[in-house]
């Protein structure tokens, strides 16, 4: 059985769809895929298909609901599959097809294709509740959570490289929002809340590895796109923030963070956070330190001379201090403030950590 939720739903069974169209019988089988291979109590079951209590009966319709997921189940096993292309012919395409059926017996990855398998036991009763069984088969959240802590534990030991790959592997089986098109329960809400949560992680680490690598300018036109979809995210708006900065483009990093600002005011007046306080106060050092410092005298401001001798000869001043005077009549001259140049990124340092270590 492949199990697919990242997207919306789909679950099929030797290549066939079992998901049905129906809105109960489709909630019920994505909260059974979403605890794929555990049983979930009749009391689960009904607590998310009637959240705000279970009408008489309701215990019933549930068991008319399996029934039907297991109609579905039993179309799309290899035995019925055989059945139907053995009806469909004379005795000799029966023979053709049922020696077909079986060498097509493998499911596409090598396995058993479902042999032996029935819908009792593909979704059974067990326990005081139902487990609905994969098999062996694949799952895109399992894949997903495999391939993510692939990437943390590269992160943890400083392969970025790896660590960029494995956590795009896993942002890369995400098709839309988990369970799109199902009628989500309280059940089914908590646990896409959870994947939602869990996806964020994985793309901030991604981000923070791409950064690492140096991949600033590939980035930020991502991370603006980001940044609007995700307008009260600080990690997100910081990371595309440092983007800015390291591209040379600090006025638009401050614009952005002028916008997360605004976001967060219209929020129930909110204010950035501390990390952001730090990173904006070095965005302003680095636009500040960036500005070439002109001496008083370039802008227009009159030297300074000694005062004018008087006329009568004994006033004037004597001639041992005339040197001293002349020299305090020089204009002062400033050293010359460097340009500022971003440093190299450095993989120790995450985010907007990279501006300083202050921030």
């Amino acid at each position: 059985m492949d199990v697919r939720i990242l997207g919306g739903l789909s679950v099929s069974e030797n290549g066939v769809s079992v998901t049905p169209t129906a809105a109960a019988p489709r909630q019920l089988l994505a909260l059974l895929a979403a605890c794929a291979d555990q049983v979930v109590p009749v009391s689960v079951l009904m607590d998310e298909i009637w959240p705000s209590g279970a009408p008489r009966g309701a215990r019933a319709e549930l068991h008319s609901h399996i029934l039907g997921l297991r109609a579905l189940i039993a179309a799309a096993l290899p035995e019925a599959q055989d059945r139907t292309a053995g009806a469909a012919g004379t005795a000799g395409a029966a023979g053709t097809a049922g020696a077909a059926g079986t060498a097509g017996a493998d499911g596409p990855d090598g396995s058993d294709g479902g042999a032996g398998r029935t819908p009792e036991t593909v979704l059974s009763a067990q326990s005081g509740g139902y487990r609905l069984d994969t098999g062996g088969g694949s799952h895109d959240v399992w894949q997903f959570e495999r391939a993510a802590g692939a990437g943390y534990r590269a992160m943890e030991a400083g392969d970025l490289a790896r660590a960029a790959l494995r956590l795009g592997e896993a942002l890369a089986l995400w098709r839309g929002e988990p369970y799109a098109g199902v009628d989500a329960g309280p059940r089914l809400r908590t646990e896409a809340e959870r994947l939602e949560i869990s996806r964020l992680s994985v793309l901030d680490q991604w981000v923070e590895a791409q950064l690492g690598l140096g991949r600033h300018a590939e980035m930020v036109p991502e991370l603006a796109v980001l940044a609007a979809r995700h307008p009260l995210n600080e990690s997100i708006h910081a990371q595309f923030m440092v983007a800015l900065l390291r591209c040379g483009r600090t006025d638009d990093a401050l614009l952005a963070h002028q916008r997360l600002c605004a976001a967060l005011r219209a929020d129930g007046g909110r204010e950035p956070s501390a990390r952001l306080r730090r990173l904006h106060r070095s965005l302003l050092t680095v636009r500040d330190s960036a500005r070439p410092r002109v001496p008083a005298q370039a802008q227009g401001s009159r030297p300074r001379t000694a005062p004018r001798p008087a006329s009568h000869p004994q006033a004037q001043a004597p001639t041992q201090m005339q040197p001293q005077t002349q020299a305090q009549a020089q204009p002062v001259s400033l050293p010359p403030v460097a340009p500022y140049r971003p440093s190299a990124p450095r993989p120790a340092l995450a985010g907007a950590a990279a501006v300083g270590a202050a921030v």
